[in-house]
């Protein structure tokens, strides 16, 4: 299922920063940047529950905000993009690493 997940981390204050740091690296760890704090992820279930509970786990839920937009599998009808930087779709593009 693809997962949209968004995010706002005050850092000006409580290891901000940090919490930024680790909140950007989970998500990368299932995803593809598409933004400064979004994220395209495809997983399955097992894989959205751990990343999920990992994310809830990072952020301070009196000044952080985390938002998880479910966009099902016929997502790429659902998204449209203009401007700069379009993000690599991970599923037609080559990838090399």
């Amino acid at each position: 299922m693809m997962v949209l997940i968004t995010y706002d981390i005050k850092t000006d204050h409580d290891n901000g920063a940090k919490r930024l740091r680790r909140i950007a690296k989970a998500c990368l760890d299932y995803g593809v940047r598409v933004q400064y704090s979004v994220f395209e992820c495809d997983v399955d279930p097992a894989q959205w529950v751990a990343l999920k509970n990992t994310l809830l786990n990072l952020y301070d839920q009196e000044t952080d905000s985390l938002r998880f937009y479910h966009l099902g599998k016929k997502w790429r009808l659902k998204v449209e993009h203009h401007g700069a930087k379009p993000a690599p779709d991970i599923f037609e593009d080559t990838l090399i690493l």
